[in-house]
């Protein structure tokens, strides 16, 4: 029995598809922040200053006459935006109770599909996520200028942020590497004549990237650890540039 089209018009809303690709897009675009943020965060492997370089760039201060921490709480603003949007969109397919995670867990189950299993991943890393971003974006809002080398490393270690990083890192990177593969499944990217062997591919891809960003993100942690320790007992302590320590000591012997 066919439905008379007003009923049918009004069945066929284009909307779900519209949500479906602002969650894509708004999911896309997170993931390939979070490459460049692995990218600002993992400076200070090549020197002290130059991650502080990096932090001072986002104030604004190689270009603006006064370097203006609010950009960087701007800035913050704008990626919270956008992970709340992402997450709202993304909980429409969230099993809505107790019941349903337990069919939808049943379902996988029976299943013994990868891809499926990856579905189940990103709830659980998506779940972890809303808990722990929230707290390192509302830091990086409240306490822009204390980004840099010693600020960084002490709000690690004496602070106490290492665990909630080293949490974060795991959700992150896996949720966002599983997403861009979902995402390429989905929408048929790198789809070549073989549809198998371009899902084998892109699997591969996946897990590399993986390996790769952990093993960075890992890399990076311990290195701010490290530093945190050892700058333990003068915490709190700025960072100043080596080219600018000759002038500081000049202004304090004044």
């Amino acid at each position: 029995m066919t439905l008379p089209r007003p009923c049918a018009a009004s069945a066929a809303s284009p909307w779900p598809a519209r949500l479906d690709l602002l969650q894509a897009l708004s999911g896309l675009a997170l993931a390939l922040f979070m490459w460049l943020h692995m990218g600002f965060v993992s400076a200070i492997l090549i020197s002290a200053d130059f991650a502080w370089g990096v932090a001072r760039f986002f104030e604004g201060y190689f270009f603006l006459p006064r370097p203006q921490a609010w950009l960087v709480s701007a800035f913050v603003a704008a990626i919270a935006s956008l992970f709340a949007l992402h997450a709202l969109l993304a909980l429409r397919k969230f099993p809505a109770d107790w019941r349903q995670y337990r069919i939808a867990a049943r379902h996988g189950g029976r299943l013994r599909h990868g891809d499926t299993t990856l579905w189940f991943v990103q709830v659980a890393t998506g779940f972890a996520m809303f808990f722990l971003a929230p707290v390192h974006l509302y830091a990086m809002f409240m306490h822009p200028d204390l980004i840099g080398p010693f600020e960084s490393a002490d709000r690690v270690w004496t602070g106490g942020f290492w665990p909630l990083y080293l949490a974060l890192l795991f959700a992150v990177e896996v949720h966002g590497s599983v997403g861009l593969y979902r995402l390429a499944v989905k929408w048929g990217w790198f789809e070549g004549r073989d549809a198998r062997a371009s899902r084998r591919r892109l699997k591969w891809a996946m897990w590399g990237l993986i390996a790769f960003l952990l093993s960075l993100g890992l890399t990076t942690l311990l290195a701010e650890i490290r530093m945190g320790i050892e700058h333990a007992p003068r915490a709190g302590e700025r960072y100043v540039p080596t080219w600018q320590r000759g002038t500081t000591a000049a202004e304090e012997a004044r």
